[in-house]
């Protein structure tokens, strides 16, 4: 059954709101099932060289409510192409080094939220729920909060390059 979502105000743009919905989102989604696989799947894998994840509530709620998404825009991009997202926490299993990196320069833990499908920019999720992408160009800040993360990457709003410490 899908609700009428033309009416009542919705919490994410139309364009977003309409890609979110395709992909299987709507409001109130809410599996911790397999937001806790995912999170026991990354605790439990430990790099080569001794590099573990942290796993933390900001990510978990991320993954209840986003994880396992294929989110694709709708429209044009803004300012840069908006990015098909895939949301699965383990396209960052094999990162923890590069997470743990990420996060000692930014003061905080970091754990891997999804992919950008067509440039493989890897989505990652701090304590606080700010979000981040990582890719072979950099790594950019996407906003204080996945509703802020995902407007701007499905709408094609150029994010923040971070700058280094």
């Amino acid at each position: 059954m899908h609700p009428d979502h033309t009416s009542a105000p919705t919490r994410f743009p139309a364009p977003v709101d309409t890609a979110l919905r395709d992909a299987g989102w709507h409001p109130g989604r809410w599996d911790i099932t397999q937001a806790e696989i995912w999170a026991d799947t990354l605790r439990a894998h430990t790099s080569p060289a001794g590099h573990r994840h942290t796993v933390f509530p900001a990510a978990v709620e991320a993954w209840a409510e986003f994880g396992g998404l294929t989110i694709t825009p709708t429209a044009p991009g803004r300012q840069i192409a908006p990015a098909t997202l895939h949301l699965d926490p383990l396209h960052g299993l094999h990162l923890a080094r590069t997470l743990g990196d990420l996060g000692r320069a930014l003061d905080t833990d970091v754990c891997p939220l999804g992919t950008e499908t067509d440039t493989q920019a890897l989505l990652a999720v701090d304590t606080h729920g700010r979000i981040y992408a990582l890719d072979h160009t950099g790594d950019w800040y996407l906003g204080p909060h996945i509703d802020h993360a995902l407007t701007a990457l499905v709408t094609g709003t150029e994010p923040h390059r971070l700058s280094t410490i």
